[in-house]
């Protein structure tokens, strides 16, 4: 039986995965599963950068919009359907690609979801006890201190869940119980799984990364994007519509400032997304780095040497 690979292309927003996967997949033949957080809604095409009519015609793609704001989706949802559309395709081909921006979900793939140490009972009721005296404030911003990383990728990905003290009282307790991050109990414990992954990084200098940032909201702005977010400010407090291109305009819609200033948040906002999103796959073994404008025959060819080596 043929050994089941999953090129796993990763890296911060706008620098050339969608690009990368398409060109791989046309090279391999096989299809595309989308790991990004937001493009799993359809009724939010334009913000999050949707690949194009044209792009979605270049390869098969699985999990873009595919889900609606209203409805619930976890990434233990994401994980569970990925694996099993996964299943279908490794039949049909033993190579197949996952892509997107968003690290807790790439890493639920590829390693499956978290185990943590037994906290002492004291500690837990002291962190309840200290949350009922200091409210929610007293969860986030211990949070925010003991475990930044993991803080600012939920601000980013599931700010919900920052309003959610029953999930806070448990990060909180976990950091103080063990004295580590909780963030670094974060798939720890692989789970076994039928596939290899051939991990690929894109990366670029840090300006050239913040000009393709901008120049990309600008795009967004001349595609529509104020129109999509005013079609969807009646429904702002949904957790999906918690994001970066989206929030910033609510604010201009509320009259909190002004459109040009606006635009300069969500340029700003998203190159300080980018840096949060290479910290956490720069800590990703086995991944290997590539330059941007890197010739795809050279990945390509990379792929097929890793591979031929695994054989």
């Amino acid at each position: 039986m043929a050994q089941n690979y999953l090129i796993t292309i990763i890296g911060p927003t706008a620098i050339g995965k969608t690009s990368l996967s398409i060109d791989l997949a046309n090279h391999f033949g096989c299809e595309i599963l989308s790991c990004d957080s937001r493009q799993f809604f359809k009724e939010m095409k334009i913000g999050t950068a949707v690949p194009t009519a044209n792009e979605l015609k270049a390869a098969p793609h699985h999990f873009i919009q595919n889900k609606s704001i209203f409805e619930s989706y976890s990434v233990g949802d994401f994980e569970k359907e990925a694996l099993v559309q996964l299943d279908a395709l490794f039949k049909k081909n033993n190579i197949q690609i996952l892509v997107g921006g968003s690290g807790l979900y790439v890493d639920a793939i590829l390693k499956g979801l978290d185990s943590f140490p037994d906290i002492d009972p004291k500690i837990r009721e002291e962190v309840r006890l200290t949350y009922e005296e200091k409210g929610l404030d007293y969860l986030v911003g211990a949070l925010k201190e003991l475990d930044s990383n993991y803080y600012y990728l939920l601000l980013e990905t599931n700010p919900q869940t920052l309003q959610n003290p029953h999930r806070m009282m448990r990060f909180v307790e976990v950091c103080l119980g063990t004295g580590k991050p909780y963030s670094t109990y974060l798939n720890k414990n692989s789970t076994s799984r039928n596939f290899t992954p051939i991990i690929i990084g894109l990366e670029a200098n840090r300006e050239i990364m913040y000009q393709r940032i901008n120049q990309r909201v600008d795009l967004m702005m001349e595609e529509g994007l104020l129109k999509e977010a005013e079609s969807l400010v009646q429904y702002k407090e949904l957790n999906a519509l918690q994001t970066v291109g989206y929030r910033e305009l609510f604010d201009y819609f509320e009259g909190k400032s002004t459109l040009d200033l606006a635009i300069e948040e969500i340029k700003k906002n998203t190159r300080r997304f980018s840096k949060r999103q290479l910290t956490w796959f720069k800590r990703t073994e086995n991944a290997v780095w590539f330059d941007y404008l890197t010739d795809r025959k050279e990945i390509a060819n990379y792929v097929e040497n890793y591979i031929e080596k695994c054989q």
